[in-house]
């Protein structure tokens, strides 16, 4: 029998099955196990961790004394700065009363979510938050699974199975949910791949939310696309500071909504959302934004020199494990790898690991390397796990402003990994002894991970 809180009792809308983000859980772990004084890797966190820059630091401190609420939707000094920076950074034709600023982009989506729709689309693997934001506002999800052979990209004749499978059985999938660059497997969205799934929408009159938070981490060849260029009458592009600069807790997100009749209703719609649960995003932060998104030059520096740093970070960790033959694609933004030990799935059984969950478990005892297990991602193949390059080595403020010191004077990228990231070594030395293991279990011949990074 479940125990009864008396006089407190829960609902069981929106709460029933629902579970932590396993991203805050996980950092709270870890932080736990520090505060022990115990040793733990973190890669299972997405957060920068470099400094904040002064110009936008000193513009938080200028505004502190702007107390006074605002509109649900955002300053209109921050939304035209925002509409100009899309059309310089994004080619998109923004205008100001498009962009709606809230506290970060996870409340947008959800609102957006609120809105519209019945039933929503989330591919698989996907952001942790996705399918517990439709599951809160008691919606059906229907999930299309992604091939690690297709780089996790969308093929349009299984989307269009599931779609189809869901109308079969009475479903009413509306609303598709598009992330690129990729959390978790740091992969990007071709452009000619954007585009097509841009007239599946439109021929299926679907709901596009893209989700491109990540969109200048790109440290690739391939180009971040919005999907808004092919489908802009259909499409809510979603961003904000907490990737591309380390602004995270300052929770600041956009939304770009179609410019049409049935957007201005959107932004009416998530407007009245807004109002009655968070009223507005901090007015100090929302000044602060206002430099943050003015393109300042020494700003976009800063914004390059992050994206370069969390690339090296990031192939270096993709390195060692196609080094060690761990099936892992190519991340080509954000700080994210997503390697697969379903090879090992035999080996992995003997020592009690019989899916991932139980394998991100197995790290962090054994190894002392905490990840996340990919499950938590909705992942569609087991044994995977989602692994993160962006708080390794730069876990206190201190270390941080030392990695950013050290990069501008040297960003030779075998130097920078070499002199400035012990921990980070450390971890492929762990991964290594485990690689090793099974490998031994199996019957395979060992492989020394390669430290290389250019």
């Amino acid at each position: 029998m479940v125990e009864r809180f008396k006089p407190i009792r829960f609902s069981r809308a929106g709460i029933r099955g629902l579970k932590a983000s396993a991203t805050i859980a996980i950092n709270d772990r870890v932080r736990e196990i520090w505060d022990a004084g115990r040793n733990v890797y973190h890669l299972a966190f997405g957060e920068s961790r470099f400094p904040i820059h002064p110009k936008i630091a000193a513009a938080l401190g200028a505004n502190a004394h702007r107390r006074s609420y605002t509109s649900a939707l955002g300053i209109p000094e921050l939304r035209k700065v925002i509409a100009a920076h899309y059309q310089r950074r994004f080619e998109l034709d923004i205008a100001p009363e498009q962009v709606v600023v809230g506290p970060g982009s996870k409340s947008l989506i959800f609102s957006a979510l609120m809105a519209l729709g019945e039933e929503v689309i989330i591919p698989q693997p996907s952001w942790v938050s996705y399918g517990p934001q439709a599951h809160i506002l008691g919606k059906p999800v229907t999930f299309v699974p992604t091939r690690p052979e297709t780089n996790y990209e969308l093929e349009l004749d299984v989307l269009e199975s599931q779609i189809r499978e869901s109308r079969q059985n009475w479903g009413n999938p509306e609303v598709f949910i598009v992330n690129s660059p990729k959390n978790p497997t740091g992969t990007v969205m071709r452009p000619e791949k954007v585009e097509a799934l841009a007239g599946f929408a439109r021929e299926h009159e679907l709901m596009v939310l893209s989700d491109e938070i990540y969109a200048l981490t790109v440290f690739s060849a391939v180009p971040h696309v919005s999907m808004s260029r092919f489908y802009p009458e259909g499409t809510v592009v979603f961003g904000g500071l907490s990737k591309s600069l380390p602004l995270g807790g300052w929770r600041v997100g956009t939304a770009i909504i179609p410019r049409d009749n049935g957007g201005k209703a959107l932004t009416q719609a998530m407007s009245n959302i807004a109002s009655n649960i968070w009223t507005c995003t901090p007015a100090p932060v929302q000044y602060a934004a206002l430099v943050a998104y003015s393109d300042d030059p020494e700003i976009e520096e800063y914004i390059d020199i992050c994206r370069r740093m969390h690339a090296i970070r990031t192939r270096f960790l993709y390195r060692t494990m196609k080094s060690l033959g761990v099936p892992c694609v190519e991340p080509a933004g954000a700080f994210y790898i997503y390697p697969s030990f379903e090879r090992w799935r035999e080996q992995l059984a003997a020592r009690g690991v019989h899916n991932d969950n139980e394998l991100a478990f197995h790290l962090i005892d054994r190894y002392e390397i905490a990840t996340l297990p990919g499950s938590d991602f909705h992942a569609a193949q087991d044994f995977c796990l989602r692994i993160s390059s962006s708080y390794i080595d730069a876990a206190t403020d201190e270390k941080a402003d030392m990695l950013l010191s050290a990069f501008r004077e040297d960003p030779d990228p075998e130097r920078f990994i070499r002199n400035q990231h012990p921990r980070l070594q450390k971890v492929a030395e762990r991964f290594g002894e485990f690689v090793a293991e099974l490998r031994r279990e199996a019957g395979e011949p060992e492989t020394v991970p390669s430290l290389a990074v250019v």
